[in-house]
């Protein structure tokens, strides 16, 4: 049977993949439930081995098609493009919820919690130590992924590699500065409105964080194999598209969050 095809576009093969993902994440999930109420983290060791296994695999196929078969042409490219622009404004307004709630309830603070804002007994953390550190770091980790991203596009390997490294260092410390602020917080995510629009917006930032540093962690390895090129580097820009994204969150998070909330 001929392989050749009259149009431009990428009908992929039948793949494994999402439903091996669909049944990682669903173990996943029970398997956090588990772990909350019996304190039992095998199902949810599990549900992270098959997820992860999957990410490898999938990723792996996904490589082979747009670096080695060609089948990401002109079109294809176009198309993971529009695909990457429309799943990060679906992220923008995933965190425009808890901006809302974050702003419901600290312009109007009710009569639960004192009418005032931060909620009375609530000790905050200060703007000007971690937080503003962690501001830094981020806002340094865009730099050098613009960095890379230049270098790569002047066709220089070596300071690409470098850009991608230190993006990745910065990454990995925010998130670890982050864990410590966690486990010396005064508060928790059960301590009010205000411990509850902390957490969970600060939180589901934090898990951005991790897989966006994932993200340009494979760009490196993708780019010490020379995957990429001057002119076919989707892939890069995606994460570094990512990454941006996740620098703009963060500054809002602490201009309002950290600054103004406390």
């Amino acid at each position: 049977m001929s392989t050749h095809s009259n149009h431009p576009y990428h009908l992929v093969d039948y793949s494994p993949w999402p439903l091996t993902g669909a049944i990682g994440a669903l173990i996943t999930t029970t398997g956090m439930i588990k772990w909350f109420h019996q304190f039992d983290s095998s199902l949810l060791l599990l549900g992270n081995i098959i997820t992860l296994l999957t990410m490898y695999q999938w990723w792996r196929d996904i490589t082979r098609e747009g670096t080695y078969q060609g089948l990401h042409t002109l079109a294809v490219t176009t198309g993971l493009r529009w695909g990457m622009i429309l799943f990060i404004i679906s992220e923008v307004f995933f965190f425009i919820s808890f901006f809302w709630a974050f702003f419901h309830s600290s312009l109007t603070p009710s009569i639960e919690i004192g009418q005032s804002w931060p909620p009375i007994g609530i000790n905050t953390f200060n703007p000007l130590e971690i937080p503003l550190l962690n501001t830094i770091i981020l806002l340094s980790s865009g730099v050098t992924i613009t960095w890379a991203h230049n270098a790569l596009m002047k066709n220089n390997f070596t300071q690409t590699t470098q850009g991608l490294f230190f993006t990745i260092i910065l990454g990995v410390y925010f998130s670890i500065l982050q864990g410590f602020e966690y486990i010396e917080s005064p508060f928790t995510i059960a301590d009010s409105v205000y411990g509850s629009t902390f957490f969970m917006a600060t939180g589901f930032h934090g898990i951005h964080v991790l897989i966006g540093t994932t993200f340009i962690l494979i760009c490196l390895i993708r780019h010490i194999n020379f995957h990429f090129s001057t002119n076919h580097h989707f892939g890069f820009e995606a994460a570094a598209w990512y990454w941006h994204f996740v620098d703009i969150v963060w500054l809002f998070l602490y201009l309002s969050i950290y600054w103004w909330g406390s």
